[in-house]
């Protein structure tokens, strides 16, 4: 037992849930945690490899779980970078950050000098002069910045960004930086697209098709807010059945994720809210709206209005036309209670909002032709305000 009363078993699910939503835990932000995973790490690193073939690292100053997506998914990216050139620019800062020593300072203007003459020799050109260009390497340091692989001592870089070389900020390296990208079981360069990243390295046997699966099945489920039976391929879809009680059985007693099978696929949660994670409905005021319109849609397939109906996969079809109109009403009727931001937005505002946050979290989706399909996890919630009727 731990000093709070915790057993092994809930502090290893608490290490588990740190590792695979942190990029690591350190001895100096957090001794606590980081004692409880050296104690663990043997069997954290066996159940991470096994399972999911992910690589645990431990040293003397942090742990990190070197996590790799089943399948790359659109909001996975950094949440500072917004742009291919911020990726670019990253990636560039940590080669320049490799020539750097724990605790070597530098300016930045003799940092995104040396990285435009080096990619200048490879003939991409930058131009420092142009506002976007330092408005991108700007993003990138603040990523970098928030990751801890490097510190500003003095200055900041949005000063930079803003007026060039008038500015300048004296950064501090950190021996984070050299551990940001995980390790490759081969060059980088012999990798040709997405899908190769993705499909790892495995020996060509029976065993090494069901290491794949297993890990990609494992990686998928602790990683995406939900995975349908139609989104596995034949092969995972019949491992995800067969395995059902094995599956179930290791994601709750190492993870702390409940699960249980319905008729669109095996779906988890979290049975308590943690500040370990991003979950669904978030704090914004946008996944309200998508409650109330879980909500909507239930009570309107009850009174069989709109001419809505479950296809056979368990997602509804309707057009942005009739999203729009229905999100319309629930502002006409909850409007007092809504964010000044919702309720001022046009009604074509209002349903992009809320269809890019539904897509986020794998409970919709957007065709050709303004066709919307709403997936069936949206209805296992019913959102409606308590208090609050609405129509004073």
């Amino acid at each position: 037992m731990s000093k709070t009363g915790e057993s092994v078993k809930d502090i290893r699910k608490r290490c588990a849930q740190a590792l695979l939503n942190r990029n690591w835990i350190t001895k100096q932000d957090d001794p606590e945690l980081f004692g409880y995973i050296r104690a663990q790490y043997q069997e954290l690193r066996d159940w991470f490899s096994e399972y999911c073939g992910f690589a645990l690292l431990l040293n003397r100053q942090f742990a990190k779980l070197e996590k790799a997506p089943g399948q790359a998914q659109n909001w996975m990216g950094l949440d500072g970078l917004s742009e291919p050139r911020d990726y670019a620019l990253f990636t560039y800062c940590l080669w320049y950050l490799e020539g750097k020593n724990e605790m070597d300072q530098f300016l930045l203007t003799d940092m995104v000098e040396e990285i435009r003459e080096y990619l200048a020799g490879q003939d991409v050109f930058l131009d420092w002069t142009l506002y976007a260009h330092r408005l991108s390497m700007a993003r990138a340091l603040k990523q970098l910045k928030a990751l801890g692989a490097l510190a500003a001592v003095d200055g900041d870089e949005s000063d930079w960004a803003r007026a060039g070389h008038e500015h300048n900020v004296l950064y501090e390296s950190s021996y984070l930086a050299r551990y940001i990208l995980r390790r490759f079981s081969r060059d980088l360069t012999t990798y040709d697209s997405i899908a190769a990243f993705e499909a790892g390295t495995y020996p060509d046997t029976p065993e090494g098709q069901l290491k794949n699966r297993r890990h990609n099945v494992y990686r998928r489920l602790l990683q995406e807010p939900v995975v349908y039976d139609w989104q596995w391929s034949e092969d995972e879809r019949y491992y995800v059945r067969t395995q059902r009680h094995t599956i179930l059985e290791n994601l709750a007693g190492f993870a702390g994720l409940e699960g249980q099978r319905y008729l669109e696929g095996l779906l988890f949660y979290y049975p308590e809210a943690s500040g370990e994670m991003y979950l669904f409905p978030t704090g914004r005021g946008v996944s309200d709206i998508c409650l109330l319109l879980a909500g909507e849609l239930r009570r309107m397939l009850a009174r069989a209005e709109g001419g809505f109906y479950i296809e056979e996969d368990g997602r509804i079809g309707l057009t942005m036309a009739e999203l729009e109109g229905i999100l319309l009403r629930l502002k006409e009727k909850h409007k007092l209670l809504w964010s000044m931001q919702h309720r001022r937005a046009r009604s074509s505002e209002l349903a992009e909002e809320v269809l890019a946050h539904l897509e986020e979290w794998g409970l919709a989706s957007s065709g050709k032709g303004g066709q919307v399909w709403i997936y069936a996890a949206l209805g296992r919630w019913n959102g409606d305000y308590d208090v609050y009727g609405g129509d004073e």
